[in-house]
C-alpha cells in the first residue's frame, strides 16, 4: 500500500452509472464506511436506492460533471460505455480508477482486439470491416464459420450475427452494415471460462477462481465454481487476467471472458473479451468468498490491502431474468443466497436479479 493512493474510512466514491453493479459497489462501499454517490441519467436507477447522494443529468453535462467531482473524492465507473470525453474530464478534477485507457480499450471491439494481440495475449483471428470490400476480403482471410460484430456498444449477444455457411454472410452484413465491424473466426471450444482479478495501485494482482459460463439467447445464464477445467488451464487463465490488468495499469477489478479451444491448432486458452468492471460471472463471491469482488474494487481504488479471493465452497449463480424474479421466493433452496437488484419494472431480457446456489458441507 502507497500513501498516495491510501483514501480512509469516509472517503467519498463517484460511481458513473445506475445499474445493479452500481448498487452492488455502493452496498460493499458502504460496509467499509465509505460514502458513495451515483452519477447516472436514469432517475429510476436500482443503485439510487442504496445511496441518498445522486447526480440524475447526461454523461456529457460538463456542469453536472463538475458538480459531481466536487462532491467526491476518487470516481470509477460500473459499465464500460461512459464516453471517453466524460472520463477524460473527470480524470482531471479526480482520481479516474480504473484508468480512461481501459474503457477505450474495452468499449470498442476492435481496439481490444488490436491490444490484446499487442500484448502477445491469445484470440480468435480478425479482420477490420468498414466496407462492403473489407468484409468480402475479411471472408476470404478469416473463412467461414465466422461472427460480424459491431465493435461498439455490443453486449449480451446484441450487435452480432453468426455467419455458418456463405448463405448467411449477406444477410449478417444486411443487418449490421453501415457501422463499424469487426470480423471473428468461430473458433472450436468446448467451454467458456471466465475470471475475475484485482489490481492494486502497488501493482499487487489477486484472482478469484475461473467460473465456467452457461449462456441462454445470447446472455449469461448460469457461472458455475469450480469450472470443468485443470488446475493447470485454471492457473494459466488466472495468469493471464493478471497480465492484462498489468498491461492496462489497472487499478481496481478486470473481468476477462475466455474460450476454452478444442481445435488443437489453437492454444488451449482464448480470450474472448475483457471489462474493465466488477463482472456478471463474478456475482458468485458474494455467497462463498470472505472477500467478494464488490469489496475488492472498492478495496483496490482505496489502495486498502487486497482481500483473500479463496473460495470455501461450491457455487453456482443463476441469473434471474425479466418475469422470473417475481417466482424467486419459490424457487429457493435451502443453499440459496437471493440478490434482487430492486429495477422498477422486470422486462423479457432484463437481468432482475440472481440466485447463488451454494453446495452446503455437512
Amino acid at each position: 500500500m502507497t500513501e498516495s493512493h491510501f483514501r480512509p474510512i469516509g472517503t467519498r466514491i463517484g460511481i458513473l452509472g445506475g445499474g445493479q453493479l452500481a448498487r452492488m459497489l455502493s452496498l460493499a462501499a458502504s460496509r467499509l464506511g465509505m460514502k458513495t454517490h451515483i452519477f447516472c441519467p436514469d432517475p429510476l436507477s436500482p443503485a439510487f436506492e442504496v445511496t441518498p447522494h445522486r447526480t440524475v443529468a447526461d454523461y456529457e453535462d460538463r456542469d453536472a460533471l463538475a458538480r459531481f467531482a466536487a462532491e467526491v473524492d476518487i470516481v470509477t465507473y460500473e459499465f464500460e460505455n461512459v464516453p471517453l470525453a466524460t472520463a477524460a474530464f473527470l480524470a482531471g478534477l479526480r482520481p479516474l480508477m480504473p484508468n480512461a485507457r481501459a474503457l477505450a480499450v474495452a468499449q470498442d471491439r476492435l481496439a481490444e482486439k488490436r491490444f490484446l494481440a499487442d500484448a502477445g495475449i491469445a484470440i480468435a483471428p480478425f479482420a477490420p470491416v468498414g466496407s462492403l470490400g473489407d468484409f468480402e476480403a475479411a471472408l476470404g482471410e478469416i473463412g467461414i464459420p465466422c461472427v460480424l460484430k459491431t465493435t461498439r456498444l455490443g453486449y449480451d449477444g446484441k450487435g452480432q450475427r453468426m455467419i455458418r455457411s456463405g448463405a448467411d454472410a449477406m444477410p449478417a452484413y444486411a443487418d449490421l452494415g453501415g457501422t463499424d465491424l469487426v470480423l471473428e473466426r468461430l473458433v472450436p471450444f468446448e467451454r467458456e471460462i471466465s475470471v475475475v482479478v484485482a489490481r492494486a495501485g502497488t501493482g499487487e494482482t489477486r484472482a478469484f477462481d475461473p467460473a465456467e459460463n452457461v449462456h441462454r439467447d445470447h446472455m449469461l445464464f448460469t457461472s458455475t465454481v469450480p469450472a470443468g477445467i485443470s488446475e493447470t488451464v485454471a492457473e494459466k487463465a488466472r495468469i493471464i487476467a493478471a497480465d492484462i490488468a498489468e498491461v492496462l495499469d489497472f487499478v481496481g477489478v478486470l473481468g476477462v471472458e475466455f474460450f476454452v479451444a478444442t481445435d488443437t491448432t489453437s492454444p488451449a486458452l482464448l480470450v474472448n473479451e475483457i471489462a474493465p468492471r466488477v463482472h456478471n460471472s463474478g456475482h458468485w463471491t458474494e455467497a462463498v468468498c470472505l472477500t467478494d469482488q464488490f469489496e475488492q474494487h472498492i478495496r483496490a481504488i482505496c489502495g486498502w490491502p487486497l482481500g483473500d479471493p479463496a473460495r470455501m465452497a461450491d457455487v453456482r449463480m443463476v441469473n434471474l431474468v425479466g418475469d422470473e424474479i417475481e417466482a424467486v421466493a419459490d424457487m429457493l433452496e435451502p443453499g440459496d443466497a437471493p440478490h434482487v437488484y430492486g429495477k422498477s419494472q422486470p422486462r423479457p431480457g432484463r437481468k432482475m436479479g440472481h440466485l447463488n446456489r451454494v453446495t452446503l458441507r455437512r
